[in-house]
């Protein structure tokens, strides 16, 4: 399968921002969640298609790790990259960079694994998402 990616310019808001002006931790698993919104809507695989199957995707890791402080006014950008897998699962890696001088600022990662309306966990990947895998195999 190719590298499926996408990117996403941030604008970073007041109120994101601690008293130094530094993005304040709890803001990063948000700006996680608008790069997942963002691959979803160019790659066809976003929460309203995973709900029109009647399934969820509930987070179940999430890690970052600070490489330099986002400080308010920086315009930076995160990219996500799906990290295939035959599991039941998906798994993502986040990169945001200052889009100034293309330096790492944090990295991440998130794995995603599939329930039912009933809120029971899968072993095995629904089907709408292996057909989801087969195309973009192929492309």
């Amino acid at each position: 399968m190719k590298e499926l990616r996408a990117s996403k310019l941030l604008d970073i808001r007041f109120s994101e921002v601690d008293s130094m002006g530094v993005v304040w931790h709890g803001s990063y698993p948000l700006y996680f969640e608008d790069a997942r919104e963002e691959w979803g809507r160019q790659y066809g695989f976003g929460y309203l298609d995973m709900f029109e199957h009647e399934f969820y995707a509930p987070l179940v890791d999430l890690q970052f790790q600070y490489k330099r402080p986002i400080i308010y006014g920086m315009r930076p950008r995160i990219d996500i990259i799906y990290r295939p897998t035959d599991a039941a699962k998906i798994i993502y890696d986040y990169e945001i960079h200052d889009t100034r001088d293309e330096s790492l600022l944090t990295t991440g990662h998130s794995v995603q694994v599939f329930m039912n309306k009933q809120y029971q966990l899968l072993w095995e990947n629904p089907p709408f998402y292996e057909q989801w895998k087969l195309r973009w195999e192929k492309e």
